[in-house]
């Protein structure tokens, strides 16, 4: 691609060299960049991009695309400036990856809890009805059931349009992805066209960057102002914010809920550990998950593929076979009759709402035990408020490692318990082996209880000091129960 066709359609400041150049690829990490590669110049919370210009061009740049042109310019390279990179990298990308999402349908999913389980159902679902399909989620990227590992839940938009222009290449007709709020502060969706929205709910998260939940909250709603008068907008009635994100959307707005007027409703008939009984829009349908917010989600994936143009019939179909995401409510029960459940739930409101399923499940005939901690280098505002809930919602409860990251696991702990009161310690203890808590809990739950290990759901590692270290809530408890 010639670097005119690149830029073409952004309005750059200034251009310095031959805009005739062929560009063979695009970047803003430097230590990516080869041969005729295009480098962004990214100013970044952390580090500033234009320092890392010599490196690039030492790699072998062609093309540098900047916000301040440098003094000293090298001979046969070009240089492009904006006044945000960060506003037109979104665009540059898209473009060079041929426009994925003109190739093929792109519907995101925001909101603090359900992301994850709503657009891996939604991939499976148009998988199951013969499509090719996409997927950028949390858990791992996949096309046509090929795995792509993942570090982040919305990646860069260089990183992102690669995966999408691969997605349109092989045939992909649609795609779901997670879109999170840094993606949108930080215009990593810039230049994509989406074809719907989703929203799921809206708690405390991310304050650590955001700084107040107004910000958060303002981020979602971003997403849903950038959608289009072609595309659709699904939201949740039953959040205070549900028709908040839709204010300023051109796009076509619908609803979904468990408790008030909505385009879409469903209610609970029958629930036990192994499933549920539900009522959709009026239609009764056996699913294999537990727990209200999972109906809440269900009813988004419902509610989005009626959208997609799917008949109510195949839809519902389609639901009673898929089976929970890996790590978000997974059942794991021992020979003695004790059920282990491994859930992602990491904010004060996903523990609640896990917690309360469980409580409901069990109506009081077993004790339920809760295994969590928080993350290390996060906002330590939610510490308290995690401990506080388990304490609330739980029998006993086991107060241990997340991913303590470069913090020192005690300290996390020490925040965690420093929200409860001498009484509430009498149902707490704490232990900083992640392992020897889960141990411990299983040892001592009795038949008929249910222990909920919460925060890292399908993460198979511990991050220790900046390392990742091995680590599966599932093993250890399989291991334990002799399983």
């Amino acid at each position: 691609m010639k670097l005119k066709e690149l830029i073409a359609g952004t309005k750059p400041l200034s251009l310095a060299g031959n805009d005739e150049v062929e560009v063979k690829g695009i970047e803003i990490d430097s230590r990516l960049v080869k041969e005729g590669f295009a480098f962004v110049a990214m100013r970044g919370t952390q580090v500033d991009g234009h320092s890392f210009i010599p490196k690039a061009l030492e790699l072998g740049a062609a093309v540098v695309i900047c916000e301040q042109m440098p003094e000293a310019q090298k001979e046969g390279v070009s240089y492009v400036q904006y006044e945000s990179t960060e506003d037109v990298v979104g665009e540059l990308a898209t473009q060079f990856f041929g426009n994925p999402t003109k190739r093929l349908q792109l519907v995101g999913v925001t909101g603090t809890n359900g992301k994850t389980t709503i657009a891996t159902l939604l991939y499976k679902m148009f998988l199951g009805f013969g499509y090719k399909v996409g997927l950028c989620s949390t858990v791992c990227n996949y096309i046509n059931g090929e795995a792509f590992p993942t570090e982040c839940t919305t990646p860069d938009p260089i990183t992102l349009n690669r995966l999408l222009g691969r997605m349109a290449d092989e045939g992909c007709q649609y795609a779901f992805m997670e879109v999170s709020s840094h993606s949108v502060s930080q215009k990593r969706i810039g230049g994509l066209r989406f074809a719907g929205g989703i929203f799921t709910n809206l708690t405390r998260d991310h304050l650590d960057y955001h700084k107040t939940f107004d910000n958060y909250r303002d981020a979602k709603k971003g997403f849903f102002d950038l959608l289009q008068k072609d595309a659709f907008a699904v939201t949740n009635a039953d959040d205070k914010n549900g028709m908040f994100m839709l204010q300023n959307t051109a796009a076509k707005k619908t609803s979904y809920s468990l408790r008030c007027a909505a385009d879409f409703k469903a209610k609970v008939l029958e629930e036990g550990f192994e499933g549920m009984a539900l009522e959709i829009d009026g239609t009764e349908v056996f699913v294999q998950f537990v727990g209200r917010f999972n109906v809440s989600n269900l009813l988004a994936v419902y509610a989005t593929a009626r959208m997609m143009g799917r008949s109510k019939e195949e839809v519902l179909v389609a639901l009673s076979t898929l089976k929970p995401v890996n790590g978000r409510f997974e059942s794991i029960r021992s020979k003695e009759g004790v059920t282990a459940i491994v859930d992602y739930a990491h904010t004060p409101d996903a523990l609640v709402n896990v917690l309360s399923t469980v409580n409901e499940v069990l109506q009081g005939k077993g004790q339920c035990w809760t295994v969590c901690g928080a993350g290390g280098n996060r906002d330590k505002g939610k510490r308290p408020l995690m401990a506080q809930e388990a304490v609330k919602h739980s029998d006993r409860v086991v107060i241990t490692s997340d991913n303590p990251r470069f913090e020192e696991p005690q300290d996390i702990i020490n925040d965690m318990l420093a929200g409860l009161t001498p009484e509430d310690m009498k149902k707490v203890i704490s232990i900083v082996d992640r392992r020897e808590a889960i141990r411990t809990a299983c040892m001592m739950a009795q038949p008929g209880d249910a222990i909920l290990v919460a925060g890292k759901g399908h993460e198979d590692y511990q991050i220790i000091k900046g390392v990742k270290h091995h680590f599966d809530d599932h093993e250890v408890i399989r291991e334990v129960f002799g399983l």
